[in-house]
């Protein structure tokens, strides 16, 4: 497989091309979130919410639901946007979309390490601060378990059932 960077040229200095990621903040009744041991650059080594590059063609909401289930193994339903993050490291430049996601079948709820995670597992929201996390994400995580905990619905959510229009609640 051939990995190609683009990169733009801004004053004379080559930029990577930014890109657009999804990603999704799994929580269940456990009081546990569904997290990934990343084992590819960027943010090789540390623990992330299941996520990847949209690709060409895609909804948010199918590349969200593809990218944790390609990671996990766990088929869910993409709900609200939480948070838009831009990340700018190691030659990469993301805009990130962040979704909370409910599992679809909860019997099978058991995740498995896919594709370029070298870990997936449920881990107890009050154990975040052990593990070695992306940055900014466990502010993100915990503000998403507090409106999960509550039954509040937050966020910008799906206005047009396409998976295309998102507006605030």
């Amino acid at each position: 497989m051939i990995k190609i960077i683009l990169m733009a040229k801004q004053k004379g200095a080559l930029l990577p091309v930014p890109k657009i990621g999804v990603s999704a903040v799994v929580l269940n009744d456990d009081d546990a979130v569904l997290m990934v041991c990343r084992n590819k650059a960027p943010a090789y080594g540390q623990w992330s919410i299941p996520g990847g590059r949209m690709e060409p063609g895609e909804s948010l909401i199918y590349a969200c639901q593809r990218e944790v289930m390609e990671e996990t193994g766990i088929d869910v339903e993409v709900n609200n946007i939480l948070a838009v993050v831009e990340r700018r490291v190691e030659n990469f430049h993301y805009v990130i979309v962040d979704f909370l996601a409910t599992l679809k079948h909860t019997s099978s709820s058991a995740p498995f390490a896919q594709t370029d995670v070298s870990d997936a597992r449920w881990i107890a929201v009050n154990e975040l601060e052990d593990l070695d996390l992306v940055d900014g994400l466990e502010e993100i995580i915990r503000r998403a378990y507090r409106y999960y905990q509550k039954g509040i619905s937050a966020g910008l959510t799906n206005t047009d059932g396409k998976g295309t229009d998102f507006i605030a609640i």
